[in-house]
């Protein structure tokens, strides 16, 4: 599958997810967040990651949340394995609980999800993704997280996300 298609079709379910989800709760808040994710490859031979993400998140009550989350990582290779860069487009979802009843603080979170290889024949991995973080009443979000990758051997990294989210 082509990386346009991979992408058009990942935008069309978190729409979809966005739309079923406003008809059937209107009243509950939600968020949109977009966030920045920086790290160090923890695979042999991979450098440094960076992406993007976008996360819609329902929130359940003022502690649990349900994070639909949509990206894209670029991994770097060292020098002495090849060099050069791969991406992967990780679709993930999951649950985000906050210690705290305020709907801000110190927050765990854990998603599971597919990512898209973008380079030919690199196909879909399983995707998990557990983190620690703080939200700030503000929108300010930040965490630090895993990321690994499996499809026939494991890939991932260890980093931070720094986010920022808007309610709606």
């Amino acid at each position: 599958m082509k990386t346009i298609t991979k992408i058009f079709a990942t935008s069309a379910a978190v729409v979809a997810l966005f739309f079923s989800t406003n008809a059937n709760a209107q009243s509950s808040p939600r968020n949109l967040g977009i966030g920045l994710n920086v790290g160090a490859g923890t695979t042999t031979g991979l450098g440094l990651v960076i992406g993007g993400d976008i996360r819609y998140q329902f929130n359940v009550d003022k502690q649990l949340s349900i994070p639909v989350t949509a990206g894209y990582n670029n991994f770097s290779r060292k020098d002495s394995y090849g060099g050069g860069s791969f991406g992967i487009i990780p679709v993930k979802a999951g649950a985000k609980y906050f210690f705290n009843d305020s709907g801000s603080g110190a927050y765990g979170l854990a998603e599971l999800g597919a990512g898209f290889g973008t380079e030919k024949g690199s196909g879909t991995s399983f995707v998990y993704s557990p983190a620690i973080g703080y939200s700030w009443a503000n929108g300010l979000d930040l965490a630090a997280k895993y990321e690994g990758y499996s499809n026939n051997g494991s890939i991932g990294f260890a980093g931070i996300r720094l986010a920022y989210g808007f309610s709606l």
